[in-house]
Order: C-alpha cells, then structure tokens, then sequence
C-alpha cells in the first residue's frame, strides 16, 4: 500500500492522482482539499495570536488553532481511509457472485459511504471554528481565512458526491434514505456558515 497521504510528497500524490488506478481518487481529493483549508486557517491564527491588539482573543485562538490541528489530522486519515474502502469495494465487486469474500461487500459499500460523510461533517467543523474568527484575527489575513472557508466548502461538497455515489451499493433503502438526508443536512449548513465567513471576511 502507498505511504499516507500526510507522508507522501505533493507532486507524488498529484502523479498517484493522475494515473489509471482507481485509487487515489475524489474521496482522497475532498479530503486532502479540506486539510488545506484547515492547515490555511490555521497560518491565520498563526499570525494571530501574540498581537498586541488581539491579546484579550489569545485563548480561544490558541483553542481554535488546536481544534484545527486535529481536523486537519482527521481528514489526512480520512483520505487514507478512503482510499482503502473504495480499493477494497473494487477488489471485491470484481470477485465472482460465489466468491466467499463476497459476503464482504455490504460493509465494505457501507464505509465508502461513510467515510465522505466523515469528511462533509469535519469540514462542517472546521467551518464552525472558522465563523467565529472574522472579528478576533489578524485583519491583513482575511483573504486567507476566506479562501480557508472556500476549500472547507469545496472540500465538503465534493465529499457529499463521493456520498450519493457510494448509495445504491448499499442494499438497505432506510439506511441509505438516512444517510442521504444526514448529508444533505450538514451540507446546507456548509454552504450557508461558508457564505458567512466569506461575507465577515469582507466586511
């Protein structure tokens, strides 16, 4: 298996990415666009905390620069993560129908949904953390926590697809009705915080 995505070099990766395989591919894309934003946002507090000007803010910047940290972790493993859900969901849908391996496929459906679930949730917290930083940051970065809410968004959105995809492998209708309904939910309200930072991040 190739080295996590988090130790591999960029150019690597977009080679990886480029290449006939069926993996790396848009699940480790939205991911991997989503721990952008997050290593973005936290450049911002970077050059946030210690200001003079923003000290009374130093607290809960050092607190949004740690929650940050860990989503960015987060969604590095969960472009791993997919890339080994979707690899095993190809090894195993190319397996003849009597195949004993086969009786895996179900579950196998069931995480190459759940994973760009994970991944529109996180990016939903990362914009969370993002909304209530437009008033305590450095002003000179405000395109930069923008472009931050952009890529969350992007990152989110992409994700969601990579979720309607993965649906109709799963055998269950309920289950796939409510994890259709959760996605489109936490995706309504990615749009809707991105289009707030973007529009505090102008003000």
């Amino acid at each position: 298996m190739d080295l996590p995505l988090n130790e591999r070099r960029f150019g690597d990766f977009l080679e990886q990415l480029s290449s006939k395989t069926p993996t790396p591919g848009g699940g480790a894309v939205a991911s991997a666009v989503g721990a952008l934003g997050a290593a973005l946002a936290n450049m911002v507090l970077a050059y946030s905390v210690g200001r003079k000007n923003l000290a009374t803010h130093t607290p809960k910047l050092e607190d949004a620069a740690a929650r940050l940290r860990r989503a960015r972790t987060l969604l590095l493993e969960l472009a791993a993560e997919d890339e080994r859900v979707y690899g095993l969901v190809n090894e195993l849908s190319r397996l003849e129908q009597d195949h004993p391996r086969r009786a895996d496929l179900p579950e196998a459906c069931g995480a190459a949904a759940q994973v760009p679930l994970t991944c529109v949730a996180t990016c939903l917290n990362v914009l969370g953390i993002l909304d209530e930083l437009p008033p305590i940051t450095n002003t000179n970065l405000r395109s930069d926590l923008a472009i931050a809410a952009v890529l969350a968004e992007a990152a989110a959105r992409s994700a969601a697809w990579n979720v309607e995809v993965n649906l109709p492998l799963i055998a269950d209708p309920a289950v796939r009705e409510g994890l259709r309904e959760q996605c489109a939910s936490m995706l309504e309200n990615t749009v809707a915080t991105a289009r707030r930072v973007e529009r505090a991040c102008r003000a």
